[in-house]
């Protein structure tokens, strides 16, 4: 793989999948000693244009964020049962580690260089404010990597 693929080596998010965001936030609120964060439900497709596999999806999530240190974020995601990378991997892997996060600038040029290093496109979509991408890294990495893009 390229050296410095996609600009920056400050991760800002991990991600992880769970069948009960209400039960998981509770837990990691405990742990971590902070407020249960909103939850709230990822935007609906008509805004959110989300793409999975080349194709649009009506795939949606609850969201939970929890700010860990100076730059990074925890992020709990329960998928609803539309095809997503986030469903997939519940069902096949069940709940745990997703994604690790990176913020870049020039989505298309890094969906671009990653897909020369074969790391191939899984899932887009937009956001208020910005632009995600997830791409399967799990040859290399053994993780699933999101880019975001904020404007």
């Amino acid at each position: 793989m390229d050296k410095n693929i996609l600009g920056t080596n400050v991760v800002a998010q991990i991600g992880f999948l769970v069948h009960d965001i209400e039960k998981s936030a509770r837990v990691y609120a405990d742990f971590l000693g902070v407020d249960v964060p909103p939850i709230r439900m990822t935007d609906p497709v008509e805004k959110a244009q989300t793409r999975y596999k080349g194709k649009p999806s009506t795939a949606r999530a609850k969201l939970a964020f929890f700010k860990i240190g100076p730059t990074i974020e925890l992020e709990l995601i329960e998928p609803t049962e539309e095809p997503s990378t986030w469903r997939d991997d519940l069902n096949r892997k069940g709940e745990g580690v997703h994604h690790i996060a990176f913020i870049v600038k020039g989505m298309k040029e890094k969906l671009s260089a990653l897909s020369k290093n074969g790391v191939p496109l899984l899932q887009t979509g937009e956001y208020t404010g910005g632009r995600y991408a997830y791409c399967d890294a799990t040859r290399d990495l053994k993780v699933i990597l999101e880019l975001l893009e904020n404007d």
